[in-house]
């Protein structure tokens, strides 16, 4: 039997609205003889979900609404299983939605044809981000701001993706097409769509990964080949500009971060954003580090620039190589990261734990458990992001497993983020509280609070039991339980604690 039964919300809600402030059953309110609750453990604990010719969910194009919904809730369900806290999932492979949107067609992923909504219909980032926060789970949206279509696509685009409203700002190169990064009206596109989510959707951040400008790709006589921007460089030479093609791809890039991280704040000031680009900032970078990409040269990423200006609220480097492999060590990179972290972000490094997979390398799921414990061991560094889902869904190797029983064993929140908005959230007020089989809590939603934090007292110690959003909770064995307020920005305010009689 579960330690907690979760109220229906619109139950409770009902019960809330016609029940007095009152202690029915006698329970008393903060004893003098119960230790004081511990500080919270905080670790950001996330996993991506792309959808990107289905790696990761749905598992086929075109399948029924139901089956859709029932792959995403099963996702969730294993994050809370494992006791993750954030979940990243793609909402805009190419240039589409994988949500409702008045500004680019329904995604190929999801429908089986681009521009085709789903029947029977439903918002899939409306119904994510409503049932991860009933698992006390953020959901952050995860965008490709240039990226217009995929090889992986099998059907043609639809009428309004903007290879077709607008082809001009649309390159061909290699097997992709490519937005270009040096039109504004590409930077305005991508801007007017994330912000369009951060608006209408209760999301808890905005994410992007490493495709800038994109990685080099080889034309049929097996050179590389120039990405194709001359009209739009060739426009910026006439005003009479030195600048060099270089200096100016990166000024395109370092602008729209920029301007996105500081309109996200000038809407929700609490939705986080936060980057995640190629785990090495430049061969050379620190001494010894070795990588076949340059992503200041070849994907024109300034990014320990944006890191250094504070242009997100969480860094998240792709440190997709094992511990011991030395031109590229896990841990000197890591180090590395947290030294030139001036602006004092998070830095939550990425993990490629799909690697336990026997097809995609077969690391042992130690390694990856020895990844997290590292990050953990590292002043500066609080959380990691693993990709993907499919590796935790299929637990490779035993990698879900390891980490549940191993670091994961025990809940955690999310760092805080007091530069988002540092006030507290109202203490809750006691409702009721009933004994019957069992005794229910119930209280009113405190101001400011996204969640609340749920622990119990044993006799001996106080543990962390459950992140819920909801108002109510039925125990059947705990001394006492204290339930926490927790805002959006991750700040804690008073608790309630009540002991049982």
């Amino acid at each position: 039997m579960p330690l907690f039964a979760w109220h229906n919300e619109r139950d409770m809600s009902l019960t809330i609205a016609v029940l007095a402030l009152s202690c029915a059953s006698g329970m008393n309110v903060v004893q003098s003889d119960l230790p004081p609750l511990p500080t919270f453990k905080r670790e950001f604990r996330a996993v991506w979900v792309a959808t990107v010719d289905n790696i990761d969910w749905p598992s086929k194009r075109g399948i029924p609404t139901a089956q859709a919904k029932s792959e995403l809730l099963k996702i969730l369900d294993k994050a809370k299983e494992m006791n993750l806290n954030a979940v990243i999932f793609q909402v805009r492979p190419s240039a589409d939605a994988l949500y409702d949107s008045k500004l680019e067609p329904w995604s190929e992923y999801l429908t089986g044809a681009q521009g085709q909504a789903p029947k029977p219909y439903w918002d899939p980032l409306q119904f994510a981000v409503e049932e991860a926060h009933k698992r006390g789970i953020e959901l952050h949206c995860w965008f490709n701001p240039y990226r217009a279509l995929h090889p992986a696509q099998k059907g043609p685009v639809a009428a309004n993706h903007i290879s077709r409203t607008n082809p001009s700002v649309v390159k061909s190169y290699g097997k992709y097409l490519w937005m270009d990064p040096g039109e504004p009206a590409v930077q305005k596109r991508s801007l007017d769509v994330m912000l369009d989510v951060v608006k209408r959707y209760d999301v808890d951040g905005v994410h992007i990964d490493d495709y800038f400008y994109p990685y080099k790709e080889k034309g049929p006589d097996g050179k590389l080949m120039e990405f194709p921007d001359e009209p739009s460089f060739s426009r910026l030479s006439r005003k009479g500009s030195s600048t060099s093609r270089g200096d100016w791809r990166r000024h395109n890039v370092d602008s729209f971060i920029e301007a996105l991280y500081k309109e996200i704040k000038q809407t929700k000031r609490w939705v986080k954003f936060g980057i995640s680009p190629f785990g090495i900032y430049r061969p050379g970078y620190p001494e010894g580090i070795k990588a076949g990409v340059d992503q200041y040269a070849d994907l024109y990423a300034d990014a320990l620039k944006w890191y250094q200006k504070g242009w997100c609220d969480y860094f998240t480097p792709q440190l997709y190589w094992p511990i011991k492999q030395t031109a590229q060590a896990y841990p000197t990179l890591l180090n590395w990261w947290v030294k030139e972290n001036t602006a004092k972000r998070h830095l939550w490094p990425g993990n490629f734990t799909g690697r336990t997979s026997p097809s995609e390398g077969n690391w042992p799921a130690q390694e990856v458990v020895d990844q997290v414990e590292i990050t953990r061991d590292t002043p500066g560094a609080t959380g990691n992001v693993h990709f993907s889902m499919k590796a935790f869904m299929g637990d490779f190797n035993g990698v879900a497993t390891a980490l549940e029983k191993g670091p994961y064993k025990d809940l955690a929140l999310i760092p805080a983020s007091p530069w988002l908005g540092d006030k507290k959230p109202g203490k809750p007020s006691l409702v009721k509280t009933a004994v019957d089989n069992g005794w229910t809590v119930q209280w009113k939603a405190s101001k400011d609070a996204q969640f609340y934090a749920v622990s119990v007292f044993d006799g001996k110690t106080w543990q962390l039991q459950s992140v819920t959003p909801a108002t109510a909770v039925t125990t059947t064995g705990p001394v006492a339980v204290a339930i926490t307020p927790v805002s959006h920005t991750g700040i804690t305010g008073d608790s309630l604690i009540l002991e049982r009689p």
